[in-house]
């Protein structure tokens, strides 16, 4: 009996605990949570704003506040270069708010998060078709938005990590003397990246690699 009303007395507190904790934060209003967030956004206070907006998303969600406090979360971890939560975060709002006027703007950063992801050509090149991905995204659902005039820069730079990355494996076969690897790999650098100068490249080489691949056939 005792253990009982121990249980009950553990659970009564860690209740009021939460109880307190509930109140505390709904002391502040949905307009005090957006100027808080916004006021730590301005100072570059990203994590102080995350709080803030969330908050006011999880306390307010039906507030004409509550989908701002989206997009700013989104934003945050953007500025926090927490590139893989604010990814999700921005097709999380797209998902929910298809018809608002931020959509081409949360394209374009989701391409932008992708964008700032990609590394060297060497390395896995994922994040460069995604973000190429986004950016055509952007051009063809959206013609007329500032980012879709943006976009074919990042565009033509995310092609050239692609095909840089394409060359480089390409090359890697030829010296391991992989030559039919590094033919075959070299004709699709200059089928699907024309006038690149990685197509280029590979256009010099594929010579060579037809002539090592058929010499190595015979052998």
């Amino acid at each position: 009996m005792k253990k009982i009303v121990l249980l009950a007395c553990v659970v009564l507190l860690f209740s009021g605990c939460a109880l307190f904790e509930d109140s505390r934060r709904m002391e502040k209003t949905a307009e005090q949570l957006a100027a808080e967030g916004a006021s730590a956004f301005m100072r570059e206070d990203y994590k102080d704003a995350v709080k803030a907006y969330r908050d006011l998303k999880d306390w307010y969600p039906f507030s004409r506040y509550a989908i701002l406090a989206e997009l700013k979360i989104a934003d945050a971890h953007f500025h926090l270069e927490e590139y893989e939560q604010a990814v999700i975060a921005y097709e999380q709002f797209e998902k929910m708010h298809p018809r608002n006027e931020a959509v081409p703007y949360v394209i374009n950063q989701t391409g932008m998060c992708w964008f700032n992801r990609i590394d060297t050509v060497d390395r896995d090149i994922t994040p460069a078709k995604n973000a190429l991905a986004q950016f055509k995204r952007v051009i063809e659902q959206f013609p007329d938005s500032e980012y879709a005039q943006k976009a074919p820069d990042l565009i033509h730079a995310c092609i050239d990590k692609i095909a840089g990355h394409e060359l480089y494996v390409a090359q890697f076969y030829l010296k391991t003397k992989q030559y039919q690897a590094a033919l075959k790999r070299f004709e699709y650098i200059v089928e699907f990246y024309p006038g690149t100068d990685q197509s280029q490249t590979a256009l010099s080489l594929i010579p060579e690699s037809a002539a090592k691949a058929q010499t190595a056939k015979k052998e």
